[in-house]
């Protein structure tokens, strides 16, 4: 058994803060970008606005 300090952490890519290794995570660790599903759904909303705002 792990710690939980022992955990691989990664920085979120919305929000700037660190989270630790989930094991739902296990098989896809390399590809996970964003702490939570709130964070993933707002850079998808600031992407979305981004391309509107294209002239």
């Amino acid at each position: 058994m792990r710690r939980k300090g022992d955990l691989p952490e990664k920085i979120c890519a919305q929000c700037r803060r660190p989270f630790a290794w989930r094991k739902r995570w296990e098989r896809v660790w390399d590809e996970v970008r964003y702490c939570s599903d709130r964070c993933r759904g707002e850079a998808k909303r600031s992407a979305a606005s981004a391309g509107d705002r294209r002239d």
